[in-house]
């Protein structure tokens, strides 16, 4: 792959995945051909800070695990209101970087 093509992708996109793993996602990118590198403009990536704001303000309800994909977690904090607020607010602290792995599984997910 073009080495200007994966530095601008890490580069533009590098909020969206663990910092530990963007090595890894580089050399990854670096092992791959054009046509499997252009599908990645079809991943749906989710922001991490949108993550946590829709926590924040709607997190009781569980939208926030609805929008990541974790559905069992959704109900279970939709059913249980966050367990009263407790894994609202643990949520808070850990949603980000939940957001940022999901992103790399699918990121990954493609390039395998």
């Amino acid at each position: 792959m073009h080495t200007q093509a994966v530095e601008n992708y890490i580069l533009m996109n590098q909020k969206y995945f663990p910092g530990e793993k963007i090595l890894y996602l580089k050399e990854r990118l670096y092992a791959i051909d054009e046509q499997r590198f252009s599908l990645l403009a079809t991943v749906n990536l989710k922001d991490p800070v949108a993550i946590l704001i829709v926590s924040i303000f709607l997190g009781s309800w569980g939208i926030d695990r609805f929008m990541l994909g974790d559905i069992g977690l959704g109900i279970l904090k939709l059913l249980t209101l966050g367990v009263f607020g407790i894994f609202t607010i643990v949520d808070w602290f850990l949603i980000s970087a939940r957001t940022r792995e999901k992103n790399f599984e699918r990121v990954m997910a493609l390039l395998y």
